[in-house]
């Protein structure tokens, strides 16, 4: 599948490991929840970028501990009507703190690209290399938005104050 980030097409440079096959050396890897955390002591210290597969039937508190060693976050979209992946990422970025990529994987229709971002979300696997203008568009529609969100951008209410302010003007 393609690897969208910023509205284009990337490189993958994951490597996606089984539950039992051997981890390569110095490669960045992707490993399954279950495997991760059976192991997470050794894949921890490997040195090279680590990221794991976290199905959304799974607490994201039980990443907690190791949020600042992990370099992604595959949350895991089983089917389109199951949006407990967007619940996760807004925990994993508001709550906890998570700075690394957040991949979004698995079913996800184009009318929810949006959502993605606005969830957290910055990186996408899609089904189809179609979708890529289509998330690329997404992205170019919508630029302001009225709800606060834990990623960084400014909602149009505090835009419009700062503006006011910047002018002179009282704010009431």
């Amino acid at each position: 599948m393609p690897l969208i980030r910023n509205g284009r097409v990337t490189a993958d440079r994951y490597v996606n490991i089984l539950d039992d096959a051997p981890l390569p050396e110095g490669a960045p890897i992707i490993v399954p929840a279950a495997r991760f955390l059976a192991d997470a002591e050794e894949i921890l210290r490997r040195d090279a970028p680590i990221g794991v597969v976290w199905p959304n039937n799974r607490k994201v508190a039980e990443l907690a501990p190791h949020l600042d060693r992990l370099a992604l976050i595959a949350l895991v979209f089983p089917n389109f009507k199951d949006g407990r992946a967007y619940s996760q990422a807004r925990l994993l970025r508001e709550r906890y703190g998570y700075r690394g990529e957040l991949r979004a994987t698995g079913q996800i229709l184009r009318d929810q690209f949006l959502f993605l971002v606005r969830a957290g979300f910055d990186a996408l696997d899609v089904a189809k290399a179609s979708d890529v203008d289509a998330f690329a568009a997404a992205l170019a529609r919508y630029t302001v938005f009225y709800q606060a969100v834990g990623v960084g951008r400014i909602p149009a209410a505090r835009r419009r104050v700062a503006a006011k302010a910047a002018a002179g003007e009282v704010v009431h």
